[in-house]
């Protein structure tokens, strides 16, 4: 499955739970109902994984978990927040950075317009994935 598949399937299953769920809740409820929709559309995922930390060949251990990473490929990191800031976006493309991820998906569900809160970060050139 491309990339481009696999992140319509993904913002297909996210809208399903804004619109089933409505904003407001709390971001572990929406993860498991996205969990939950992952399931019955059949995407691969992980959740909660660790984000082991490196410097200098050392591991930092300092716990770090990814929300969500969908077929090895698209990590999502959900809020439920006022607003997204950019300290959120800068977190996405650290994660990308240390686990050499192609793409992450920033989505806030505490919003009356969806659509606008769900950002799309690239890891370099993903054009062939």
């Amino acid at each position: 499955m491309k990339l481009n598949d696999i992140t319509y399937k993904i913002r297909g299953a996210i809208f399903e739970v804004y619109n089933e769920l409505g904003p407001g809740l709390l971001e572990s409820i929406y993860s498991k109902a996205l969990a939950r929709e992952f399931d019955l559309i059949g995407l691969k995922y992980g959740k909660e994984l660790p984000l082991m930390v490196m410097y200098k060949d050392s591991d930092l251990g300092l716990g770090y978990r990814l929300d969500f990473l969908v077929e090895d490929l698209v990590i999502i990191e959900l809020k439920s927040i006022e607003s997204i800031l950019n300290v959120h976006m800068k977190q996405m493309q650290t994660y990308l950075k240390i686990t050499g991820k192609p793409l992450g998906l920033l989505v806030n569900f505490n919003t009356t317009n969806l659509n606008e809160n769900i950002k799309r970060i690239a890891n370099g050139n993903i054009d062939n994935l």
